[in-house]
């Protein structure tokens, strides 16, 4: 494995997150992160989307206070991604992006495939999968399964064992 993605840890998650759990998964997030951190961890690539990316884009920036040596790698399927987006979803996703150490375009424009092309994109270079799962179809189970299938560790903040165990 190269040192990169020994280094890299990615995320995927879905894009809502019940208003009662957000505390305590935003709280979870940053003790696994801050475990992968002392393990090595540096680079931390999440795909952009509305609601887990964005939270653990904003958690991995928040960190970077601490940590000042990670860095935050947004993997975006499309220059035109927030497409139907609210306005302050919007300027929190500019926000983010600006403050990214790196940002990637897995395609120029939208395509029907382009959602798992940046996921596969991820997993491909990483060798840890932080998620919140907790349905078994979607995009954040077959990207799951996929990082499964690639011999990524798969971290599931939805389990009750709130550490990284590798």
């Amino acid at each position: 494995m190269d040192d990169l993605k020994k280094h890299t840890c990615c995320f995927t998650g879905h894009r809502v997150i019940p208003s009662e759990d957000y505390a305590q998964i935003k709280y979870h997030l940053k003790v696994v992160i801050e475990s992968a951190v002392k393990k090595g961890y540096r680079f931390f690539g999440t795909g952009g989307a509305l609601g887990f990316d964005t939270l653990a884009a904003q958690t991995v920036l928040e960190l970077k206070r601490q940590y000042p040596h990670i860095r935050l790698i947004l993997v975006l399927p499309c220059v035109d991604q927030t497409t139907g987006w609210k306005q302050d979803d919007i300027d929190e996703y500019e926000r983010i992006r600006a403050l990214a150490d790196k940002v990637v375009y897995t395609s120029r424009e939208y395509t029907s495939g382009c959602m798992h092309k940046r996921n596969r994109h991820l997993v491909d270079n990483s060798s840890l999968c932080i998620c919140y799962l907790t349905k078994l179809s979607g995009g954040t189970a077959y990207t799951a399964r996929y990082a499964e299938s690639k011999k990524v560790n798969v971290f599931n903040l939805a389990d009750s064992d709130k550490t990284v165990s590798k």
